[in-house]
C-alpha cells in the first residue's frame, strides 16, 4: 500500500501538519524534527499526494522552463539542475519551448500560465530579456527566476561574470604568441553575445592587440554554425591562428572545419569555448573552455525561485564564479 502523511507523522512521532511543513522546507521546524520527518519519508518510501498538496497549499506545485536555444547540450545542463532544485522540494517542472522572435511569446506564455496554473517560470537565454514578456509577468504576479539576465532585467536568478571571463581567455591565447585570434560570437539576441564579445575585444586591448572587425564572424550557438563561421574565417588570405567561439557547440563545430581542411588543432589553429558543457569533453582535442557551472546555475535559479514562491521578496540574484578549463585544443602559435 502507498504511504500515507499520516503513517509518516506517526512513524516521526509528529502532527500531519509538521509533517507538511517538513514537506514544503516551511520555517519555525527544528532541526532534529526535520531530520527524523525525513527519515520516516525515505523509510517509508512516502511520495506526496500532488493533487492534495495543490488543493490544501492552494498551489500547483509546477514550475515550467521557458526556453528557445539551438545549445541542446546547454539546455540539458540546465534542465539537470533545475530538476535537482525541484525534487529537493517536491516539485514537478514543466519544460516549454518557444520561438523568441515569433511575436506570440507573450501570448503563449499567458496561456501555459493559465492552463498550467504555474506558480513560477524559469526563463533562459534569450527569453530572459524579453522585456514585454518579464512586464507581463509582473502584471500576471508570476514569480520568475533568470539565468544570466542582462544587468537591467536582474531581479532573482543566476549570473555570471562573462565579460572578465572572455579577458581572461583571451588572455591565455596571447600568452600562447596568438596574435590574430578570431571570434566566432552568438546571435545578436541573446545578452550572452554582447557580453563575450566586449570582453573579446578587451581581452584583446588589454594584450596589446589590435582589433580586427574582419576577424569576428556570426554563429548563432550551435555546431552547425560553428563549421560555417570558421570556414569563412580560415577562408580569409590571412586567417586567424587561433579561435574563440561564444560557446562550446560552435567550438566544436570549428574543430570540424579545421580538421576537415588537413589542418591540425592545436598545432596550426588554436581553438576555445564557453559554457564548458560534456561535448568540450567528448571532442578530440579537448577542448580549452571558460567553465560556467550550468547545471549548478539551473539548480541554484530553480531554489531561488521557489523561494520567491513561497516567501515573496526573498529570492535573489547568485552571482556564480566561472574558472577556465586549459585542455589540449590550445597550443603556441606557429611559427
Amino acid at each position: 500500500m502507498r504511504a500515507r502523511i499520516e503513517d509518516v507523522a506517526e512513524a516521526a512521532g509528529v502532527s500531519m501538519k509538521t509533517v507538511s511543513r517538513v514537506l514544503n522546507n516551511e520555517p519555525n521546524v527544528s532541526e532534529a524534527t526535520r531530520l527524523r520527518v525525513e527519515a520516516a519519508v525515505n523509510r517509508l518510501h512516502y511520495k506526496p499526494h500532488h493533487s492534495a498538496r495543490a488543493l490544501a497549499g492552494r498551489r500547483s506545485y509546477l514550475v515550467a522552463m521557458l526556453f528557445d536555444n539551438p545549445s541542446s547540450n546547454y539546455l540539458m545542463e540546465v534542465e539537470l539542475g533545475l530538476l535537482d532544485a525541484c525534487q529537493s522540494q517536491h516539485y514537478n517542472l514543466m519544460l516549454a519551448p518557444l520561438v523568441y522572435d515569433a511575436g506570440d511569446i507573450v501570448a503563449k506564455v499567458e496561456s501555459l500560465v493559465a492552463q498550467s496554473q504555474l506558480d513560477g517560470v524559469v526563463l533562459t537565454p534569450p527569453i530572459t530579456d524579453d522585456t514585454a514578456l518579464l512586464k507581463r509577468l509582473r502584471e500576471l504576479d508570476v514569480p520568475y527566476a533568470s539565468i544570466s539576465a542582462k544587468e537591467a532585467n536582474r531581479r532573482i536568478g543566476v549570473v555570471v561574470d562573462e565579460h572578465h571571463a572572455v579577458c581572461a581567455m583571451i588572455a591565455h591565447l596571447a600568452l600562447l604568441g596568438h596574435k590574430r585570434i578570431g571570434h566566432i560570437k552568438g546571435h545578436a539576441a541573446h545578452g550572452a553575445s554582447g557580453w563575450r564579445l566586449a570582453g573579446y575585444r578587451d581581452g584583446l586591448k588589454r594584450a596589446g592587440l589590435r582589433y580586427d572587425p574582419t576577424l569576428v564572424v556570426e554563429g548563432q550557438f550551435s555546431y552547425e554554425s560553428g563549421y560555417t563561421a570558421a570556414n569563412r574565417l580560415l577562408d580569409q588570405k590571412s586567417p586567424p591562428t587561433a579561435i574563440f567561439a561564444a560557446n562550446d557547440d560552435m567550438a566544436a563545430g570549428a574543430i570540424c572545419a579545421i580538421c576537415e581542411r588537413g589542418l591540425s588543432v592545436p598545432q596550426d589553429v588554436s581553438v576555445c569555448g564557453f559554457d564548458d558543457v560534456p561535448i568540450a569533453r567528448q571532442v578530440y582535442p579537448s577542448l580549452t573552455t571558460v567553465r560556467q557551472p550550468t547545471r549548478d546555475m539551473g539548480r541554484l535559479a530553480g531554489l531561488e525561485l521557489l523561494k520567491e514562491i513561497r516567501s515573496p521578496g526573498s529570492g535573489v540574484i547568485v552571482d556564480v564564479p566561472y574558472t577556465l578549463q586549459l585542455r589540449r585544443s590550445t597550443g603556441p602559435a606557429p611559427a
